[in-house]
């Protein structure tokens, strides 16, 4: 980053700083370390999670199985702004919000019909190298989901 763009980010103050630096530190393509994750049975696994700046925005791609095994493709284009933004893809979720809380931080919410299903945080290693997703709800059968994953930067 160029001292021009440091110079901007600070300007933007506070909040402005800490939602591009979340975006920035997320951008790229995540592989599951299914070694280093603790995921239950019949919950969803997101394999592959490739976020990419889409203008103003953002555009996360998912791809992995469903908790019966079945593929799984969803993508969500939106900002890391608390708001809701449409799911595609994804049979148990149709809105999702990302907040972001710091440079490494955000929560997460999953809907489905206006109903909360899911929540959670997303953690960027400092270092940039390492995902953390925890995440804990109710899958569409009813049944308590509670998922840590570990995502590896490819």
């Amino acid at each position: 980053m160029n001292a021009r763009a440091i110079v901007l980010i600070t300007l933007l103050g506070l909040f402005g700083t800490s939602v591009c630096l979340a975006a920035d530190a997320s951008i790229g393509n995540w592989k599951l370390n299914e070694a280093k994750s603790t995921i239950a049975p019949g919950a969803p696994k997101n394999n592959t999670v490739v976020i990419a700046a889409a203008g103003d925005q953002v555009k996360i791609t998912v791809d992995g199985v469903t908790g019966d095994g079945k593929p799984l493709h969803s993508e969500w284009t939106g900002k890391y702004d608390g708001k809701d933004y449409p799911v595609t893809g994804d049979p148990s979720t149709d809105a999702r919000a990302y907040k972001s809380v710091d440079a490494h931080t955000l929560e997460l919410t999953n809907k489905k019909g206006g109903k909360t299903t899911m929540t959670g945080k997303i953690v960027i290693s400092a270092d940039g190298k390492t995902r953390t997703v925890t995440v804990n709800g109710t899958s569409p059968d009813g049944k308590k989901v509670s998922v840590n994953a570990l995502y590896d930067k490819q």
